[in-house]
């Protein structure tokens, strides 16, 4: 259903794709975990065109382009069957939760207010906003405004949702509302490339999991075996770092939650 060939990206002197090959079918979800500038999130807005690649292929559904080249009729069309959830929530602050959501399908789509408000507002419910219609994001959590971008997303329909390390910019307590609702979205089928360090959902929830480093897909295969049986050493490197940092993250949130709870007894 989507597939990327020879993706390739630099900046200046700095290559941070060196050619990179990602297919997936309908309801999968991908997971790419890699270090920081390993290029994961590059791959994302190559593919949303945020970025233009150097060179490479894109194709969704019956549409192919060649990234490089694809002209802005091109890449208006692609758009429209991608959704994209950013890391710092990319909300209107001038704007309700519903009027974030609204506007793409306003503004993009052309679509009738009256239309695009149920869709809009069916959208946040699905996400768990059903009360939070008219807030706007100065009134909401973190992870609230974060639920109104997947609702965003989702609104729009697309073929595939990308995820940009969507829960980094979050406090610890708040990063499993947010994993609540995609692993939801995961099992209603909807197709996700999501760019994480979060292991568990990664385990829980990909159909894929592919491992980047140096601009180069290092490792690449089920949760079973890249979390259980990793052949690359880079790859096992890189998991013991991050399962160690979750562990000290869990120890943290838990000294927190005591300090509170001493507070509310005395």
């Amino acid at each position: 259903m989507i597939a990327v060939k020879n993706i390739k990206k630099s900046f200046g002197s700095n290559q941070v794709l060196k050619g990179i090959d990602l297919s997936l079918e309908k309801g999968d979800v991908v997971v790419i975990l890699g270090p920081s500038g390993s290029g994961k999130t590059t791959i994302l807005r190559c593919i949303n065109f945020l970025e233009r690649a150097d060179e490479g292929q894109l194709t969704i559904g019956d549409m192919q382009v060649d990234l490089k080249h694809a002209s802005s009729r091109e890449i208006l069309k692609l758009r429209k069957r991608t959704g994209f959830v950013f890391q710092n929530y990319a909300l209107f602050a001038n704007k309700t939760a519903l009027q974030n959501v609204m506007l793409g399908l306003t503004v993009a789509r052309k679509m009738p207010k009256a239309q695009a408000e149920k869709i809009a507002k069916a959208a946040l419910d699905r996400v768990g906003l059903s009360e939070r219609y008219d807030y706007y994001p100065s009134q909401l959590s973190g992870g609230q405004q974060q639920r109104v971008g997947i609702a965003r997303a989702v609104a729009l329909n697309p073929d595939v949702i990308l995820f940009d390390e969507p829960t980094s910019a979050l406090d610890p307590e708040l990063i499993g509302e947010v994993l609540g609702v995609m692993k939801q979205l995961a099992h209603e089928g909807v197709t996700m490339i999501v760019v994480t360090h979060e292991m568990s959902f990664a385990r829980d929830v990909a159909t894929n999991v592919i491992f980047m480093d140096g601009g180069v897909i290092v490792e690449q295969g089920k949760p079973e075996e890249i979390f259980d049986n990793p052949k690359e050493e880079r790859t096992r490197q890189f998991l013991k770092r991050i399962l160690l940092e979750d562990e000290a993250e869990s120890q943290i949130a838990q000294a927190r939650e005591k300090a509170r709870e001493a507070q509310q007894i005395s």
